[in-house]
């Protein structure tokens, strides 16, 4: 009888905090520079370069951790983690150790059967992040931008609390959520804004110590990290049973080959040589400075949903699409707020909105129209000056440029046609040009209906309400 299996699994999650500047010095932080440009004698580690730390990084440390349901360490200090690496200019990276920020927090999961679970944090502490490396792929050689180093980093450190790839996903989620609702990160795992390292280690069920656990690090979408996890489970299995060990080291995913290598064996902490920094004074948090961060938490996901569904009566499939990102739920209630037609903007932004999301292949984040021009385009669509066909081409146009609909329809000549006398000679010289669908209407064929409704969108341009085609086609066939 084979033996049954499961999987132990503990992330390491880092989150790029959105600080204008660096958590040490007065970089910017801003994603996308050109190599080497965002940087300065502090984050490109200079001898006698000395560091300033961040306020605002404390505080979006801080407002994670309540928001978590951590306890937050009101003494908490630096440390000094001593690691050799091209990408690392320091030769050292500027961590907490001994008193993390935040302890012992907590985040609940919807588990795959509907019920719930509670994913343990074990801290979540500040740090610095390194450079990055840029492999040239025509030359054997690599190259260090070091514009990432020094951006300002959470790491949440969570329990080995998860069973499943499932489990993982739903965690990393409800933290992506939490974080963009308090606005303290982008949360982009395409741009490296949210990383997570994968600790996984197998026993088999029923067994109460843990396996040897390795840690999978490249990993840069919710797919790439099911994967890494599935594969992950499985080499540890087939190792296990041919009688040969798993061994504690990093390993590196390699997504497009579905495949990962180790990178070096697993450090722990007594191999960084850790020690006080020397060159940052303790943390005091007040507790005045707590209560003012809790003062100004927003008003989460679960608290959303439940407004929603009193203040705007949406179905609960809705609300679940409309609250899972921040910037969605901002863009919905304030197109609401001006036009007070809260079903049409959620269709609006679960269907059209979602399309071309996808179409152009962006994150909801880069969403860059405003509420006032999609509330503008209900107004339209609601009084018929355009049609349905219109108004999602016009709605394409204010996506990609956040145009004025109003001002584009009329310039483009795009206002549907009203004029019942105009629409009805348009409609008779239809009816007149094609006698075979009117035989077929006669004699019960419907769909030819169809046909001549299409006939008509294309004399009137497309201008012409489909409703009121529908309507004068019945009138004038004695169909009513």
């Amino acid at each position: 009888m084979s033996k049954e299996y499961e999987m132990v699994i503990g992330l390491e999650v880092h989150v790029e905090l959105a600080t204008k500047t660096k958590i040490f010095c007065g970089c910017s932080t801003a994603f996308g520079g050109a190599p080497n440009t965002h940087t300065c004698p502090v984050c490109t580690g200079m001898p006698g370069s000395l560091p300033v730390l961040n306020k605002q990084v404390v505080e979006y440390a801080t407002a994670v951790g309540l928001a978590t349901n951590c306890t937050i360490n009101q003494n908490c200090k630096f440390d000094r983690k001593n690691y050799f690496y091209p990408d690392n200019p320091q030769n050292y990276q500027i961590s907490q150790l001994y008193y993390p920020i935040c302890v012992n927090g907590g985040v609940e999961i919807e588990t795959a059967d509907g019920g719930k679970k509670t994913i343990g944090i074990h801290e979540i502490h500040m740090e610095e992040d390194a450079g990055k490396l840029v492999h040239d792929e025509w030359g054997d050689s690599s190259l260090v931008d070091f514009n990432r180093s020094g951006v300002p980093l959470i790491e949440i450190v969570s329990e080995p609390d998860m069973r499943s790839a499932d489990e993982v996903i739903a965690y990393l989620e409800k933290l992506r959520q939490t974080i963009q609702y308090l606005g303290a990160s982008d949360c982009k795992l395409n741009e490296g804004s949210m990383r997570a390292d994968v600790n996984l280690s197998i026993r088999e069920k029923g067994q109460t110590e843990f396996g040897t656990r390795t840690e999978t690090k490249n990993l840069n979408s919710f797919k790439a990290i099911q994967r890494a996890i599935e594969n992950e489970k499985n080499r540890q299995i087939d190792l296990i049973e041919a009688g040969e060990k798993v061994v504690q080291e990093t390993r590196r995913w390699d997504d497009n080959k579905e495949y990962s290598y180790p990178m070096r064996s697993k450090e722990d902490a007594q191999d960084y040589r850790y020690f006080p920094e020397p060159d940052l004074v303790p943390i005091l948090i007040s507790d005045e400075w707590i209560e003012d961060i809790k003062s100004r938490q927003p008003e989460f996901r679960e608290e959303k949903m439940v407004r929603y569904a009193e203040e705007f009566d949406l179905p609960e499939y809705d609300i679940d699409i409309i609250t899972a990102n921040k910037k969605l739920a901002d863009i919905f209630e304030a197109t609401v707020a001006i036009c007070g037609n809260p079903k049409k903007v959620s269709n609006w932004l679960m269907v059209e909105t979602m399309f071309l999301i996808k179409d152009r292949g962006m994150d909801v984040e880069d969403i860059s129209f405003s509420p006032e021009n999609l509330a503008k385009l209900i107004e339209l669509t609601q009084s018929k000056a355009i049609n349905g066909k219109v108004a999602k081409e016009v709605f394409a146009r204010i996506f990609d440029e956040d145009i004025d609909p109003e001002a584009y329809v009329k310039e483009n000549g795009l206002m549907a046609v009203n004029d019942e006398g105009e629409l009805k000679a348009v409609i008779e010289k239809v009816i007149a040009a094609n006698p075979k669908s009117v035989e077929d209407i006669n004699a019960g064929k419907l769909k030819a209906m169809g046909f001549l409704v299409g006939q008509t969108m294309k004399e009137m341009k497309g201008k012409a309400d489909p409703g009121s085609v529908n309507a004068i086609l019945k009138e004038l066939l004695g169909l009513e």
